[in-house]
């Protein structure tokens, strides 16, 4: 997105698509001169790519400080894997200085085309919790700009109770200027992955739970809107040993319009997640693919949120205790009661890891993500029967992905909420903010 400094009214959007809103766009470009800028127009939240699929990252009539010209690389060691940046920096970004250099992110969510900033103030996670945890176990060091013109530089050794409260923060305790993170080494850019098709939920905790001692990333795609639900293919991976050259370029497709309904009703979910399921089925086996294809699917469609329609989508991501496995069905069934499906259905198992946030999501676990239309009045009554669930369940949701959860929800499910909120930076505000903590 491309607007000029201090434009006023400017109509800005987060990836779901759900509204549009008047925003005063302030663009940070060099990381010296961020302070003068948050003191002259806070309140304010920042903004990278507007990636999260709600509104953790919008401030409705208010100030966006635009973070995306902080993009510049300040050191990195060839030797050790450590690289210093600017928070507008993109993964992709790294993935290509680094790569080439014997090096890699060693947590990536599903896209790469998310800001430094972003990634720590959500806390992202991959395919590999179990072995790697989230992002911020991977940030050595970050500095934070307060919007009172103070600076706190943070670590998990150095000023602790900060960064605990940043990663994961939601970009609420100050905005990220520079992080330093360490990188992993790589072999290089190819994966050897296997996939197999199972026939139910329980199916799919025996093939994780055997994956997790030999295979750093595990993640499957369910059929919740079929007669067959919880369904799928299981997906599972590591860096090839012997890697061959260099992958293809990938061609890029673009979704180029949004079309005046959403295609994706009941009957075409069903038609394509049972052809998905049985074309997984085919395929199932070993085979080598471009660790770009394996990571990031999706970033090769570009605007593919469009084919939401025009009122946009919710993602609803949980994460369920992993003593409560047994609520997936139950979300399941609330989703086959109401006669709704997602063709994103993403269910994959968090490791027995400390989470580096208060407010991370990742915990020991099992997740599920799904994709839905902007119905209005019923897509929210299905939600308000899942939360049931997964508040019975003792799970939460992730605020990177939410635009609608209830206050006791989110209190209910980051039970160090308290601990956090003296952390909080009071020119600081999103909607988010004001729907979840009142300011």
């Amino acid at each position: 997105m491309t607007v000029a400094a201090s434009a006023p009214g400017v109509a800005v959007g987060s990836w779901g698509r759900l509204a549009l809103a008047s925003h005063r766009p302030v663009l940070l470009a060099d990381r010296t001169r961020v302070a003068a800028a948050l003191g002259d127009t806070a309140p304010g939240i920042a903004y990278g790519m507007g990636r999260s699929y709600g509104d953790a990252c919008l401030n409705p009539g208010g100030t966006l400080w635009m973070t995306r010209g902080l993009d510049r690389f300040i050191a990195f060691d060839a030797d050790s894997g450590r690289l210093e940046c600017e928070s507008g920096v993109l993964l992709r970004d790294i993935e290509r200085l680094a790569r080439p250099r014997g090096w890699r992110l060693p947590v990536v969510p599903g896209t790469q085309l998310v800001t430094v900033g972003g990634a720590i103030a959500n806390d992202v996670h991959g395919k590999n919790h179990h072995v790697a945890g989230s992002f911020g176990d991977h940030v050595l060091e970050m500095s934070l700009q307060r919007s009172d013109g103070g600076t706190v530089r943070c670590g998990p050794a150095q000023s602790p109770e900060w960064f605990a409260a940043s990663v994961g923060g939601l970009g609420l305790t100050g905005v990220v200027t520079t992080a330093a993170l360490q990188l992993q080494r790589t072999r290089g850019p190819w994966i050897d992955a296997e996939s197999t098709a199972f026939g139910d939920v329980d199916e799919f905790f025996a093939l994780a739970d055997a994956a997790e001692s030999g295979w750093e990333h595990t993640v499957a795609w369910i059929d919740c809107a079929g007669p067959a639900r919880g369904r799928g293919v299981f997906h599972r991976g590591n860096e090839a040993a012997d890697q061959d050259g260099l992958p293809p370029r990938r061609r890029r497709l673009r979704v180029p319009w949004s079309p005046p309904f959403s295609p994706l009703n009941p009957l075409s979910l069903r038609v394509f997640n049972a052809s998905l399921y049985h074309l997984g089925r085919l395929r199932a086996g070993r085979s080598r693919v471009p660790v770009e294809a394996f990571n990031f699917p999706l970033d090769n469609i570009g605007d593919w949120n469009r084919l939401y329609g025009p009122r946009g989508f919710h993602q609803y991501q949980c994460v369920l205790p992993h003593a409560a496995r047994e609520a997936v069905s139950g979300l399941l069934a609330e989703i086959a009661r109401a006669g709704a499906g997602s063709f994103l259905a993403v269910l994959k198992t968090f490791g027995r890891r400390e989470a580096p946030g208060l407010l991370s999501f990742p915990r020991h676990g099992v997740t599920l993500a799904l994709d839905f239309p902007d119905g209005g009045e019923r897509t929210h009554a299905l939600f308000a029967r899942l939360d049931a669930v997964v508040a019975e369940a003792g799970g939460r949701l992730y605020p990177a992905k939410d635009a609608r959860m209830p206050r006791a929800l989110f209190a209910a499910g980051y039970p160090r909420l308290a601990q956090f909120l003296p952390f909080r930076d009071p020119g600081i505000s999103s909607a988010m903010s004001r729907r979840l903590l009142g300011a």
